[in-house]
């Protein structure tokens, strides 16, 4: 990819709804970001923070009135749904709609069969869509209407 085709890359990105755009190919890659990101310099990633070492207890502070008590707090753990996940094939903004109006094309606990469309992705003005791999049924949705999705970012779960 020549300079100047960078340029119309970066210009149409510019004037697109898309927040992120990435291109990988032989030649190189390009990541485009209209996302605020906060830069750390080479210094902050080669060297760790100065450690903090924490205050001594003043002589005259009474510990033995201070009431130590340990909770145990029990963590349960998460109930993950079952099934093969759909990844997204572009980078771009999900639609779970057809339009405003119109009912999700899929639901959770909706039997699905391969083909189906689960959801639209809009990359540079054009409206992809994503088919389910095979029949089956969604157990989870995992973004959201107008979501800037990755290329490979999970999208949907289908048992």
């Amino acid at each position: 990819m020549n300079i100047s085709e960078v340029k119309e890359l970066m210009d149409k990105f510019d004037h697109s709804s898309l927040r992120e755009f990435s291109w990988k190919n032989a030649q190189g890659e390009l990541d485009l970001s209209k996302n605020e990101r906060q830069v750390s310099s080479s210094f902050e990633k080669n060297y760790s923070a100065p450690s903090v070492t924490p205050t001594s207890i003043p002589e005259n502070y009474d510990t033995n009135s201070v009431e130590l008590t340990e909770e145990v707090i029990e963590e349960k753990p998460k109930a993950v749904a079952q099934g093969e996940v759909v990844k997204s094939p572009l980078v771009g903004v999900v639609y779970l709609k057809s339009s405003p109006e119109k009912p999700q094309f899929v639901n959770i606990g909706d039997t699905v069969k391969k083909g189906q469309t689960l959801l639209i992705i809009e990359a540079m003005k054009v409206m992809n869509e994503v088919p389910a791999p095979k029949d089956g049924v969604i157990t989870e949705i995992l973004v959201a209407t107008e979501d800037v999705v990755e290329f490979g970012q999970e999208l949907v779960r289908i048992k």
